[in-house]
């Protein structure tokens, strides 16, 4: 297997104290500052890149209850993903800022706990799905937040998508109490989470990854080891960003083909029997064509995960100019009050501007 390698590199001495463990490597990597927590994260990065398809031997009900597992943030994804380890017989424990969200999941057979805190100290494995780095910050180190609860022997599951440098400073306070961390952002959205579709980019504690390898394969299809923590956020981050340059450039096309007089729906067809198929074209194209967004994975959520992407082109001087211009369509249909909608309708913000030249 290929080995890969990173280097993050700052001047700051809290930085400074996170890389005292790494080797040094010459590429540098400069993430910019989004947490008042970490002013310039450093870390250095040396990885094996291990992957597997539901490579783990099927556990029964009983084995997999005898690991109490907790699960914070039940919005779009974190829902869908504990429902999944309940019906597969898990003993879950749940926690969300709005109280009724956890309901159907205790109607199924979850507890419920007030705070991250309590629902780390009486788990022994905790997954957290929050829908950004401030929010996964908060959950993890903030004001009852789950290091306080959390302890030697057991393990933190990060399954949000932050920025590195944010996962960096979350790792470094979970195991600062002795319990193992484990980034593993999800790629899918909405049906592939209810589905149990999903792909985990893991990195961190090796040890924690083999313990939660029974429960990502009730969550997901796939994993995959990335080694040091920062590279499972950097990989999301590398994917989202070509979904979301790809989802702009796709209603290009829709509008395009209106506009001369073409059928958008042959050529969502034609689109989906090419070289240039994937499975968000046929999904999405049929609603965007009726300009209805159902939300599988909010607008919002995609423009964030756009920022943080050009801002680590930017820490490693790459240029991402198609990413950045789809960055600014994203924004425009913000402005318009698309936030929780769908990103697919991204389209809005190109029929805003041709309605401007009009």
């Amino acid at each position: 297997m290929p080995l890969v390698s990173l280097s993050f590199a700052s001047s700051s001495s809290k930085a400074m104290a996170l890389c005292s463990i790494c080797p040094r490597i010459p590429l540098r990597f400069r993430p910019k500052p989004i947490s008042p927590f970490l002013s310039k994260p450093q870390i250095c990065l040396a990885y094996r890149v291990y992957s597997s398809l539901q490579s783990t031997t099927p556990s029964t009900r009983d084995e997999l209850g005898t690991v109490s597992i907790g699960f914070l943030g039940m919005g779009i994804m974190g829902s869908p993903m504990a429902q999944n380890l309940i019906k597969a017989g898990c003993d879950v424990t749940v926690w969300n800022r709005t109280k009724s969200k956890c309901d159907p999941l205790v109607g199924l057979g979850a507890k419920y706990k007030s705070s991250p805190e309590e629902v780390t100290a009486t788990c022994d494995l905790t997954f957290a799905m929050l829908a950004d780095p401030e929010s996964a910050i908060d959950v993890a180190c903030g004001k009852n937040g789950a290091i306080f609860g959390i302890s030697s022997g057991k393990g933190y599951v990060d399954v949000s998508t932050v920025d590195v440098a944010s996962s960096i400073l979350i790792s470094k306070q979970i195991k600062d109490t002795g319990a193992l961390f484990l980034e593993a952002p999800v790629s899918g959205s909405k049906k592939p989470a209810e589905d149990g579709q999903l792909i985990f980019l893991t990195a961190g504690d090796k040890p924690l990854y083999e313990k939660a390898a029974p429960f990502l394969d009730i969550m997901g299809k796939s994993k995959f080891y990335l080694g040091e923590v920062g590279n499972g956020a950097a990989m999301k981050l590398v994917v989202n960003m070509i979904m979301g340059s790809m989802m702009a450039s796709f209603a290009e096309g829709i509008l395009l083909s209106q506009k001369v007089g073409l059928d958008p729906n042959v050529l969502v067809e034609v689109v989906s029997q090419g070289a240039i198929n994937a499975p968000m074209y046929s999904l999405k194209g049929p609603s965007m064509i009726k300009s209805v967004y159902p939300t599988a994975f909010p607008l919002k959520h995609q423009q964030k995960d756009m920022r943080l992407a050009l801002g680590l082109a930017e820490s490693v001087s790459q240029s991402t100019p198609i990413a950045a211009a789809a960055n600014e369509l994203y924004k425009v249909a913000k402005s318009y009050g698309l936030s929780d909608e769908d990103f697919s309708a991204v389209i809005e913000a190109l029929k805003a501007a041709k309605s401007r030249e009009a």
